[in-house]
């Protein structure tokens, strides 16, 4: 069993973030402290009404949901209809929550919980990084009072998703993950972030055969099958709710996956960085230094990483240079469908 674990974790949910929620709840020793809303694939109220939903759905009703930044810190905000679907989870219909969003602001609530447990909490930041940067702008020694910090975003001399150079969740507010890589400069390694980019997230290819697995894995009677033949919207019967709502998100970002000439996948970016958090499976890192380009209008959220010192400054981050799908994909078959099993079984 994996240390415990307390969790921040700021999402803009997102697919692939909404099987990363799923995924922590999944897990006895993970503790979710709060889930604070950043506006990016879809504005920041409707990620906090997706939080609350499948928060409720995996059984988690306890966990204060909280909204911070309504648009990123200098640029206007672009969601991605086209990617996520227009509420941000395919075509799942999620049932109306029960649960309202936390009173307070999301910054207020992170620092609050961040000062009152000092060396306790891991940020987990699935989205872009505007509410972290905020946070770090109100309190500068978040990075010594967190115990860790894991970020999905950025690509290096990799090819972006976005632009021909930039990775969606840093091009959404390049301003913040600016901020917020020139806060860790200096810092002892340990206290780096971990940087979840897009040369390691793309290897987690989930395919058709992970949703049949899953569902099997939850007790389904009938296989579930999520196919490249199939008309597209198709909806799910599984007589699992859980795994009904993820195998319509699924689908929505397969098919958009195979729009885009990357094949009948969905690249699920969110659960590996969450994976990661949570200690549940291996990977390795360099360390470097990371600049963001927030100038130049072609190369706007372009991420680039100094791996040798060239340019003489301090290391603020730890990019993950090696991981294992097989792995990985046994592990949230395998503990997703525990859950499913256990609160819709």
């Amino acid at each position: 069993m994996p240390q415990p674990v307390s969790l921040l974790l700021d999402c803009d949910t997102g697919i692939d973030d909404a099987l990363a929620l799923a995924y922590l709840c999944s897990q006895p020793h993970v503790e979710l402290v709060a889930v604070s809303s950043t506006p990016g694939n879809v504005d920041a109220e409707q990620v906090a009404r997706n939080n609350l939903a499948l928060l409720e759905l995996c059984g988690r009703p306890d966990v204060p949901v909280a909204i911070g930044a309504r648009a990123p810190l200098e640029i206007p905000l672009v969601t991605t209809p086209e990617t996520h679907g227009p509420q941000g989870i395919g075509y799942a219909e999620l049932p109306e929550p029960q649960g309202r969003v936390y009173a307070g602001d999301a910054v207020e609530l992170w620092i609050e919980a961040a000062r009152a447990r000092p060396g306790e909490l891991t940020a987990l930041l699935t989205a872009p990084l505007t509410n972290f940067a905020l946070a770090l702008r109100a309190e500068p020694r978040l990075p010594e009072l967190l115990r860790g910090v894991v970020i999905m975003g950025g690509s290096y001399y990799y090819q972006g998703n976005t632009t021909p150079t930039a990775e969606w969740n840093t091009h959404v507010d390049p301003h913040a993950a600016a901020e917020v890589f020139a806060a860790f400069s200096g810092l002892p390694e340990e206290k780096l972030p971990v940087v979840c980019a897009l040369e390691s997230t793309e290897r987690i290819e989930m395919r058709p055969e992970h949703v049949e697995d899953l569902a099997r894995e939850a007790g389904c009677a009938v296989p579930e099958l999520v196919l490249p033949g199939q008309p597209e919207g198709l909806r799910s019967t599984a007589s699992n709710p859980l795994v009904r709502h993820l195998s319509d998100m699924l689908r929505f970002y397969f098919e958009f996956h195979r729009a885009y000439d990357q094949g009948y996948i969905a690249h699920v970016h969110d659960y590996f960085a969450a994976a990661v958090a949570a200690g549940t499976v291996r990977y390795g890192t360099r360390t470097a230094t990371v600049h963001v380009e927030t100038a130049a209008p072609r190369l706007l959220g372009t991420t680039v990483a100094d791996y040798r010192g060239l340019w003489g400054e301090a290391p603020n981050a730890r990019i993950v240079s090696e991981n294992h799908p097989g792995e990985a994909f046994d592990e949230l078959i395998r503990s997703l469908g525990a859950l499913a099993r256990r609160i819709h079984g």
